[in-house]
């Protein structure tokens, strides 16, 4: 296989505003990323557009809006994974051979479309109002009767993300705030506060990914994606367990061996903090502690900035919001900013490999529809 690098990389400043135009976001971000890159706009070869509530041919709209056109693109949805997946379709296209330049975006204006929770009514479950507040709401209270959680645990993360996003210019939520005052924010499902649960958001991402070659003739900061793989959901054959991702474990072990590295050769990691009891539940889903063992880490504080193992630096959903099709790529963003040191007062001293873990969707019957792991490495 060939290498695969992330030579430049844009996100927009994720905000609340229906009136912001897909096109004009989305050309902004990968403006953005072209510039970073160092390339021409006719060196694209293949162009990935993660989107998933603002229709059809949203790609093609913003390469128009960019005002460039001909080359192949394809626009992609799967759930809070699509930005993620553009990545991993334009890394298979460079590792492979097939091409040496390609883009990925992600974009979304998810208030001009959704006013309230995430709800797909045509699924069994969530017609039946099992909305994913209140699956993950279900998630915490077991997770409390097995390890031992409290709320001010799950408090903690909220504080810790934000605190995060206070310092990154291009979240949304950002705030230093205490325990008290997320235990005291209007409860949404129990134990989850309203400070437990990310917001949507608008915003959009984009990144110029390269082969070995491209980087050897333009230079640039390039960051090696060393690991990229997908999994979906599997048909249980048992009850799901309910404190465990499996979709997360698979997915990352796919990751580890791609990449020739273990768990313990992360130093800090993006994870899908759509909730705070999901970042607990991804950290240990992707091997990073043992099971049960966050409760230990969130109390001693490994996963905070100055901890041993920083979780979302960027601030993640928590704190940046979540404009579904660009989250993915966000992620990314973090990662490629701090392994070139580039993060300002959220920088992590040293850091040298960091991971990117993005799931979404569900479908009665299965864990989740997609779950992406991406592992980049600095020079």
């Amino acid at each position: 296989m060939h290498k695969a690098y992330v030579l430049g990389i844009e996100m927009t400043k994720f905000t609340r505003d229906p009136r912001l135009r897909i096109e004009k976001m989305g050309a902004e971000a990968v403006w953005g990323a072209i510039k970073e890159a160092g390339i021409d706009l006719k060196d694209i070869q293949e162009v990935y557009c993660g989107n998933v509530y603002n229709g059809v041919g949203v790609g093609q709209k913003v390469m128009v809006e960019v005002g460039y056109m001909g080359m192949p693109i394809i626009n992609l949805e799967n759930a809070c994974s699509s930005g993620s997946n553009a990545v991993r379709e334009i890394y298979l296209g460079v590792t492979s051979g097939r091409i040496d330049v390609g883009l990925a975006v992600g974009v979304e204006n998810l208030t001009s479309v959704i006013k309230g929770p995430l709800v797909d009514e045509d699924d069994l479950e969530g017609a039946m109002g099992n909305s994913f507040t209140a699956i993950y709401a279900q998630r915490a209270r077991r997770y409390m009767w097995e390890y031992g959680l409290k709320p001010e645990h799950l408090a903690k993360i909220s504080v810790n993300n934000k605190r995060n996003a206070y310092y990154n210019e291009k979240a949304s939520y950002g705030e230093l705030i205490d325990i008290a005052t997320v235990l005291n924010s209007r409860m949404v499902a129990d134990p989850l506060h309203l400070y437990d649960c990310n917001t949507n958001a608008d915003g959009a991402a984009a990144a110029v990914i390269v082969s070995e070659k491209i980087t050897k003739r333009i230079g640039g900061k390039p960051v090696e994606i060393v690991a990229s793989s997908l999994r979906s959901g599997k048909l249980p054959d048992r009850f799901i367990d309910m404190t465990f991702e499996d979709v997360t474990h698979r997915t990352a072990q796919d990751a580890y061996k791609q990449a020739g590295i273990g768990p313990k050769d992360i130093e800090f990691a993006e994870v899908h903090d759509c909730f705070t009891i999901a970042e607990i539940l991804r950290v240990e889903g992707l091997g990073l502690c043992e099971r049960g063992g966050m409760v230990k880490w969130i109390e001693d504080g490994t996963i905070e900035l100055t901890g041993k193992r920083p979780i979302n630096p960027s601030g993640g959903l928590l704190g940046k919001g979540h404009p579904i099709g660009a989250t993915g790529i966000a992620q990314i963003y973090e990662i490629c900013k701090q392994l070139r040191g580039e993060a300002g007062k959220r920088q992590i001293p040293g850091a040298r490999i960091g991971l990117a873990m993005n799931r979404g969707g569900a479908v009665a019957g299965i864990e989740a529809n997609a779950c992406t792991v991406t592992i980049l490495r600095g020079e």
